[in-house]
C-alpha cells in the first residue's frame, strides 16, 4: 500500500474570482439612489461583479449610458483609494477610501438639482 500527498485544489465558485460591494457598502449607495430617484434625477441602476472591479452604475433611462458608476477596486486601497465615482466620460470625480466621503461629489448634484 503506497501513500500520496493530496494538494487540496482552491475553492471554486462565483465568490472566490470576483469583487462584490458588501452589506454596508451598498446601505449608503442606496441610501443615495434613492434619494435621487425621488429628485427625479435617476430612474434605473445596474450592479457589476467583475475579477477586479464591482461597480453600481445609475442610469437616467434604461436604454441610456450610465451617468454614473461607482467603482470598488480593492488593488487600489493601498495608494490612491479603493473607491471612486466615475461620470459619463470616464473621468474620476473623485477618489478615495471612505465610501461617503467619496459618494459626497454626487449628493453636491442633487442639491443643486432641487434649487
Amino acid at each position: 500500500m503506497s501513500f500520496q500527498t493530496v494538494t487540496p485544489l482552491p475553492p471554486s465558485g462565483p465568490n472566490t474570482e470576483t469583487v462584490n460591494f458588501h452589506r454596508t457598502e451598498l446601505g449608503p449607495i442606496m441610501q443615495l439612489y434613492g434619494r435621487m430617484v425621488a429628485a427625479g434625477e435617476w430612474r434605473d441602476y445596474g450592479i457589476s461583479s467583475l475579477r477586479e472591479v464591482a461597480v453600481f452604475s445609475v442610469f437616467r433611462r434604461t436604454a441610456e449610458h450610465a451617468l454614473y458608476r461607482v467603482e470598488k477596486r480593492p488593488k487600489l486601497a493601498t495608494k490612491q483609494g479603493m473607491y471612486s465615482v466615475v461620470g459619463t466620460d470616464g473621468r474620476i470625480l473623485k477618489r478615495g477610501q471612505d465610501l461617503k466621503s467619496v459618494l459626497r461629489v454626487l449628493e453636491r448634484k442633487l442639491i443643486r438639482s432641487v434649487r
